[in-house]
């Protein structure tokens, strides 16, 4: 029946933890798959707040350009009203005349505060130009190629914005047929700078375009985007392009913005071009007909991306917060029930108080009476002392484990962080059949995981339980292991540390494992009091004298006095800062070698510093 049990009651246990490994895992999966769908809202929320912002701002511009524009749609067509510009082209030869034209032209310019006001016979040739006066003047060009004054001449009003190829202007040219008794004469044309639009656009981190019907880029708030196009232009647009002379010198290469997600309402979101750093923005857009033109307002992603962000966290740190506070409700119940059966168990205790006075006084009297029974007594009570001590030994090394937990995770989180980034470049590295660079990563992540298994080897070394029995232990290996477990540390706080022994093959008679954790202890001891030091030098010799083996564990910190020596082993006394050290450390390391039949020793040194001295029994190594 009791092997059933003991069989049973294993299988229960290891039920009842993996269903509470599962029920957290589940409350895991629900909190950060909430953290996640919190992100997802707010960035949406952000974007929508953004689209909206950035819909109003498109409407402005676009109300801007085309009050700019309508400013001097009309402004072509009054000069078929002037007698003279009528006479002019029907006497082009007559150079008084021109000479008055080109006067009436250039008041006419200052007036409306126009760029270029000219006018072109039937063969593309200008007659008159407001700025005659230059000596780039436009009077005797030829600009019959020009699409607007090819839609002129076809009795079409004219629109185009372009390049001028005589000083390299940008603007936008208005044309409108000159008549005369129901017969065209000529083309006027007036040209108009819009780039002054540009000011008042953003110069913050949101960007704007206008492009035109092939995607060009001529108007932007970066001055770098201009004449570039949204996308690679077909050869037959660059050969009209070429033909038209719309940007003239330009190479209208590609922007080089690339989408990365498109979302509804012709709205996605696009990483700015190099060689700036790339950023992810909000891409809208808004045509302007019937020019064929299209705004483009790009919005800086990175607020919305910090709110995602910020909201995530917080909710992280929330849900933490509440599940922190269910086990927290759920500790108090379980303290409440225990009080209430400490409650209970009392008041059944001094119910039955007579009964049990009296059963224990019959009990002495019967120790008292049988010798052999006060001997079995005596001997249980040993046990539990020796039981005591062994469990005051494991809390002391359990205290060192706690002191190193944060140089022990640093270790074990390297490795991890490692490991992590060599597997994913390994399957990345396969499928790209990059066969000898994978077994390479394989080969490091092998090395980070046998330095893991070392680390927690050693560890759970240390964490054992020790048995009783004293056997021969090479002092060299025990010192290695007990460095090992303080070696981030000493790395950290540049500590030098130095080892001198006579001889490799010194062998004490105690326990491993117990010797490891008296060294650790001497070792923590000595790093503390160097804190803050100059010169930190940990020191640690080994020497044999007669059936001695020496082990002296020195520092460079500032010594301990006389009057603290004498108080140096004593349970519960310490001179680290409250909160740092119970005092056990050395108490607990004098009575493990005391029990080895060694001694432990302090010694001020004439440096400065502490020497504590480990007397242990010598030993002759065990033969196989």
């Amino acid at each position: 029946m009791a092997a059933a049990a003991q069989t049973v009651l294993p299988s229960v246990s290891g039920s009842r933890l993996l269903r509470r490994f599962v029920l957290w895992l589940l409350v895991l999966v629900c909190c950060l798959g909430l953290a996640l769908l919190v992100w997802r809202w707010t960035e949406n929320a952000a974007i929508d707040k953004l689209r909206l912002a950035g819909a109003q701002r498109l409407d402005s511009y676009a109300v801007s350009l085309e009050n700019l524009l309508s400013k001097y749609d009309f402004l072509p067509g009054t000069l078929e009203l002037n007698k003279d510009v009528i006479a002019l082209l029907q006497q082009p030869d007559d150079e008084l005349l021109r000479a008055e034209v080109n006067a009436h032209l250039e008041q006419l310019n200052k007036l409306s505060k126009s760029t270029t006001i000219y006018i072109v016979n039937l063969q593309g040739l200008t007659q008159a130009s407001s700025n005659w006066r230059e000596p780039d003047s436009f009077v005797g060009d030829n600009v019959a190629f020009r699409p607007y004054v090819r839609d002129a001449l076809r009795r079409t009003p004219g629109g185009f914005y372009g390049v001028g190829t005589t000083r390299g202007e940008p603007g936008y040219f208005f044309a409108h047929g000159i008549y005369h008794n129901g017969r065209m004469l000529g083309v006027a044309t007036v040209k108009v700078n819009i780039e002054k639009l540009e000011k008042g656009w953003v110069q913050g981190t949101d960007k704007v375009m206008l492009t035109d019907a092939h995607g060009v880029v001529f108007l932007s708030s970066v001055p770098d985007w201009k004449y570039h196009a949204l996308a690679p232009l077909e050869p037959a647009v660059l050969q009209e392009l070429e033909v038209s002379r719309q940007y003239f010198s330009h190479a209208l290469l590609p922007l080089g913005l690339r989408e990365l997600r498109q979302l509804d309402n012709g709205a996605s979101i696009v990483a700015t071009p190099a060689p700036a750093e790339r950023t992810r923005m909000l891409s809208q857009t808004r045509s302007l007909s019937p020019r064929k033109w299209q705004f483009v307002y790009l919005s800086d992603l990175a607020p919305a991306e910090a709110s995602a962000r910020n909201a995530f966290l917080f909710t992280w740190l929330s849900e933490a917060l509440l599940v922190m506070l269910v086990l927290y409700a759920r500790q108090r119940r379980r303290l409440g029930r225990q009080r209430q059966r400490a409650r209970l168990d009392l008041q059944r205790a001094y119910d039955h108080l007579e009964t049990m006075v009296a059963e224990r006084t019959a009990s002495l009297q019967q120790m008292t009476h049988n010798l052999s029974e006060e001997n079995v007594v005596r001997r249980h009570a040993e046990q539990k002392l020796r039981q005591a001590q062994s469990d005051l030994v494991q809390a002391g090394k359990m205290a060192v484990l706690g002191q190193m937990s944060a140089g022990i995770t640093h270790e074990l989180n390297q490795p991890l962080t490692a490991l992590r980034t060599m597997s994913d470049n390994a399957r990345v590295l396969i499928e790209r059949g990059r066969l000898d660079e994978a077994k390479g990563n394989l080969a490091t992540i092998s090395q980070l995981i046998a330095r893991m298994g070392a680390l927690t080897g050693q560890l759970r070394q240390f964490a054992r339980k020790a048995d009783a029995s004293l056997k021969p232990v090479p002092v060299a290996a025990a010192i290695t292991a007990a460095l090992f477990l303080v070696e981030r540390r000493v790395e950290q706080e540049r500590v030098n540390f130095r080892m001198s022994m006579q001889s490799q093959d010194v062998h004490a008679l105690c326990d491993s494992n117990r010797l490891e954790q008296v060294l650790v202890n001497l070792f923590t001891n000595a790093l503390d009091a160097m804190d803050g030091c100059e010169t930190r030098q940990l020191t640690v010799s080994v020497t044999r004298s007669f059936q001695k083996a020496m082990i002296a564990v020195s520092d460079t910190g500032p010594g301990i006095p006389e009057a603290i020596r004498n108080h140096l082993f004593e349970p519960f006394f310490t001179t680290k800062p409250q909160g740092q050290g119970l005092g056990l450390g050395l108490a607990i390391s004098e009575q493990i070698i005391r029990e080895f039949g060694g001694m432990l020793l302090v010694e001020s040194t004439t440096a400065g510093g502490a020497r504590f001295i480990i007397e242990l029994p010598i030993a002759e190594p065990e033969t196989t």
